[in-house]
């Protein structure tokens, strides 16, 4: 069947281990086998620059040869840089959220290695499953160097800071970056890298987009520098269609300054208006955080940050005056993104204690996208299945959120409509397909088994 686009989708995070592990012994890398910390290495994680170890850290250090000759080894990589195994067998291991995002530190040396090549096999992946567009959250937007004084007024507001102090700070630190040159060249070639990297990628049958963020577990002035750039840089590039914020919303950091961060969102897109804004909010569940902190995110970042799209959104019971929210977004067209494997990994929800059925009656759009289908051991195609499994939808409702995945892209117009175009050639096809398989298993003489 054809599925559209992938709308909420981590570079990184999409890619299987077994492939990042060839991708080491393509790039001569090589993997620590143990923690030494007198040698500041840690197991499991790849180091790029062998050339610069020391002997001692080079024993240490393993190619990917070696690992796949030991089947042990192997085994225990596979469960640090994926999800895979962690249910069906008892083992040391960190809680669900943790083992997730403790993931991408394992290979991100490696995922960063060659963007061209990451692309491609992005692409031919989608071509096998009928994904025609893949809208992937890439690379954070580069921090920028600015004075001393001004990331010491950033870093000394809060959540709690009155307004008026900061749009007085932000206003300094926008005044001081807006036209200068080392910063304006930082984000060019930011923009060239991405640019580059995707030389040769799009053509009739696949569309690459992507998204920039900032990781909200940075300190303020981090995150709003790197959210300027982020910004820019979409307003610079046909490639680059919007901003999103990532990394675990339950973290210390995250809680404490999520106010400021859509405050932080709201005051660019005031200066950058046609950028265009996915937000992870609401991937919470009550005991991940206190009650008080899953009553706000999902409608500070509609209200506040100006968000036209939202990933997760589990915590939809727990907003404040939630009927009236639910209505908002519906009448705001505000789309649900939902990812039916990593939350039910990550926050253990799953079938009818997932929201999208009150999304779904309440007259909010949603669309299925996988998050991070290699560390979840997924693909797209299992994320419907899983669906359709689970929520029983009619293929009319099944065909419906195919297409949200291409109307709710953030592409222009006409490139939304070459989509759609597209999207319904696929439909033919597939349903004239079907239909003959209809006819031919209804013929005389067909038999089933348990048929008599």
């Amino acid at each position: 069947m054809p599925k559209g686009g992938d709308l909420h989708h981590h570079y990184s995070g999409s890619i299987y281990a077994e492939t990042y592990l060839n991708w080491v012994g393509t790039h001569n890398y090589c993997v620590y086998r143990e923690d030494n910390a007198a040698l500041n290495i840690q197991k499991y994680r790849i180091e790029s620059k062998v050339s610069e170890l020391s002997s001692a850290a080079k024993a240490l250090c393993i190619t990917a040869d070696a690992i796949r000759s030991d089947n042990g080894f192997y085994r225990e990589l596979l469960k640090r840089w994926s999800d895979i195994d962690y249910f069906n067998h008892y083992h040391e291991q960190p809680p669900p959220d943790q083992q997730f995002f403790d993931t991408f530190g394992y290979f991100d040396p490696v995922a960063d290695s060659n963007y061209n090549e990451g692309f491609l096999w992005l692409k031919n992946t989608a071509i096998s499953e009928n994904v025609q567009y893949i809208e992937t959250i890439l690379k954070n937007g580069p921090n920028l160097v600015v004075a001393d004084e001004l990331n010491v007024m950033l870093d000394a507001l809060t959540s709690k800071s009155a307004d008026y102090e900061i749009d007085r700070a932000l206003t300094a630190y926008f005044n001081a970056v807006v036209n200068d040159t080392h910063a304006n060249l930082t984000i060019n070639n930011y923009v060239k890298m991405i640019e580059t990297s995707a030389d040769g990628i799009n053509d009739a049958n696949f569309t690459l987009r992507f998204q920039t963020y900032v990781f909200r577990g940075d300190s303020p002035s981090r995150v709003f520098s790197s959210l300027f750039s982020s910004f820019s840089a979409t307003m610079r590039s046909d490639l680059i269609v919007g901003v999103n914020i990532v990394g675990a919303e339950n973290g210390i950091v995250s809680m404490r300054d999520y106010t400021l961060h859509m405050k932080m969102f709201r005051f660019l897109k005031q200066r950058f208006p046609l950028v265009k804004l996915a937000m992870h909010a609401g991937e919470l569940v009550l005991g991940l955080v206190p009650p008080e902190g899953l009553q706000f995110h999902i409608r500070e970042a509609i209200e506040i940050a100006g968000a036209s799209r939202i990933g997760h959104g589990i915590d939809i019971f727990y907003e404040h005056n939630s009927y009236e929210l639910l209505q908002k977004m519906k009448q705001l067209n505000i789309v649900v993104e939902a990812v039916v494997s990593s939350n039910e990994f990550i926050l253990g929800i799953k079938n009818g204690a997932h929201p999208m059925l009150v999304y779904k009656a309440h007259g909010v759009p949603l669309i299925i996208a996988t998050d991070d289908a290699g560390v979840s051991r997924s693909t797209l195609s299992n994320e419907y299945l899983m669906f359709s499994d689970r929520y029983k939808p009619s293929y009319a409702e099944l065909k419906e959120l195919v297409y949200n995945s291409i109307r709710f892209a953030f592409l222009s117009d006409s490139e939304k409509q070459q989509q759609l175009n597209k999207l319904d050639a696929r439909f033919l096809d597939f349903e004239e397909m079907i239909a003959n398989v209809v006819s031919t298993l209804s013929e005389p003489g067909v038999t089933y088994w348990g048929s008599s």
